[in-house]
């Protein structure tokens, strides 16, 4: 099974760093994943503007790619001005709408202020929602004193919750794995 771990952002580390401790806690519960941290400050976004596909720059066409063929997510996003950052939105813009359909999904955040989790619930659920992904039900967000000044998690707490997300998310997988992504009216 193919996870892609989507650093969402163009900007900072924290969200990285929050991918590879979760990557090593679903390494420990199953090392038989295929996991790979895609980070979308190693490419050249675009705006989608209505263009055909082929006509963005390869970097673009590449991420997207991955993102439709992976089979389950990990989002990490900073909260910027109480939302999600526009190169997030805008990766999202350009997916098939059927392209996280039953796949499993966690969340992760990291804001400034611990109010900012509520952007997860407001903007970023509705919007996985509408993709029709499995997303867990719990999602961890992080804020500045979780980590030290090399941008390491130093809150036993957070270290907690992201084992706990690890674990639901790989049950979460197993239960995709079970599912048909085709609608019931297609099926012979």
């Amino acid at each position: 099974m193919k996870i892609l771990l989507v650093d969402g952002t163009v900007l900072g580390s924290k969200t990285g760093a929050i991918l590879v401790e979760i990557k090593k806690y679903i390494e420990k519960i199953d090392e038989n994943f295929d996991m790979e941290i895609l980070t979308f400050a190693n490419y050249e976004h675009q705006i989608v503007d209505g263009r055909p596909f082929d006509q963005y720059n390869t970097g673009m066409q590449e991420m997207v790619t991955k993102l439709e063929q992976a089979d389950g997510y990990i989002f990490a996003t900073p909260i910027f001005q109480g939302s999600i950052p526009g190169v997030l939105k805008n990766a999202f813009d350009f997916l098939n709408p059927k392209a996280l359909r039953y796949k499993p999904v966690s969340i992760v955040a990291n804001g400034g202020t611990h109010q900012h989790h509520l952007v997860v619930e407001n903007q970023f659920k509705p919007i996985l929602d509408y993709f029709r992904a499995l997303v867990t039900p719990n999602y961890v967000y992080t804020h500045a004193d979780h980590f030290d000044e090399n941008n390491m998690i130093i809150d036993p707490n957070v270290h907690e919750r992201l084992q706990e997300l690890a674990r639901v998310f790989v049950k979460y997988c197993e239960l995709s794995a079970t599912l048909s992504k085709t609608p019931i009216d297609q099926h012979e």
